[in-house]
């Protein structure tokens, strides 16, 4: 379980790492000369591409978590890589945090103290048959739940100012909605797959296909919704929705176990780590303030 643990603490380092190299990265290649070399372009790019070799690394280490672990807790332990977003935006970045976000750093901290206390490891129900092809069926859900934006043609973002932007019209509420739902896929496929022997008959299993399809649509969904609304609204739906649905799915169909005697502590810690995530959303993207 500690190294399940480790795995999940190193994909929200990974992935509150990358946000800052790719906000860094950025900032360089804004900032280039008109008619800069090509040689010159690629080198301020350099930190934006660490920051996406990061993302896939915690991505992998995500996934050897939610191999042994419950999703509520891997969840909610790579939903406060926007902690170490924050953090790491304060020492490197000269960003200044209000108040409330200092609180939510420490919320974050002991609602994952609480979950590492609560948390009991253990492989999930498999699904095996007709009930392969459920996490498929998901994808579709989450598309049909995007659908009306898409299809109606979401126009842009107000550029009124920062009051306007603030807002949450249906369009940003359905594809943030979306967006999670597709994040909290990813978690639940990775739960449940299997890893057969010779590894290369994953292509074989529609889990393994459910998993890549719900990275694909949840990343394109989520950079849509970012395109039409505040980040700290996106962030703050996507984060709700990527941890509380897949822990639901967890505990009621996948046999995910709390510690006997700890379920209290497991309650206050989910609830104390999505919150404290939802207090920092905004350094979803990194601001300088």
């Amino acid at each position: 379980m500690i190294a399940a643990l480790a795995g999940a603490l190193l994909a929200a380092l990974c992935y509150g790492t990358a946000t800052v190299l790719q906000a860094v990265g950025v900032r360089r290649l804004a900032g280039a000369p008109a008619g800069a070399r090509l040689s010159e372009r690629l080198a301020r790019a350099t930190p934006y591409a660490a920051g996406l070799a990061l993302d896939g690394a915690g991505f992998l280490a995500s996934l050897a978590a939610f191999h042994s672990l419950p999703l509520f807790v891997v969840e909610s332990v790579v939903a406060s890589s926007v902690a170490v977003t924050a953090l790491l935006s304060v020492a490197f970045l000269g960003a200044r945090l209000r108040r409330a976000e200092v609180v939510g750093l420490v919320v974050v901290g002991a609602g994952l103290v609480a979950l590492a206390l609560s948390a009991t490891s253990g492989p999930a129900r498999g699904l095996s048959g007709t009930a392969g092809w459920l996490p498929l069926a998901g994808v579709a859900l989450v598309g049909l739940v995007a659908a009306p934006t898409l299809v109606g043609g979401p126009g842009p973002r107000s550029t009124r100012g920062s009051a306007a932007r603030s807002t949450a019209g249906p369009t940003v509420v359905l594809l943030a909605v979306a967006a999670g739902l597709g994040f909290g896929g990813v978690g639940v496929t990775a739960r449940v797959l299997a890893l057969p022997h010779p590894w290369w008959r994953l292509v074989e299993d529609p889990v393994a296909w459910a998993l890549v399809a719900y990275a694909a649509l949840s990343i394109v969904l989520y950079a849509l919704a970012l395109v039409h609304g505040s980040v700290t609204v996106v962030a703050a739906l996507t984060f709700g929705v990527e941890t509380v649905v897949p822990a639901a799915i967890g505990l009621l169909w996948l046999g995910d176990r709390v510690r006997p005697g700890f379920v209290l502590v497991a309650l206050t810690g989910f609830a104390a780590t999505v919150a404290g995530c939802i207090a920092l959303a905004g350094k979803a993207e990194v601001v300088e303030r």
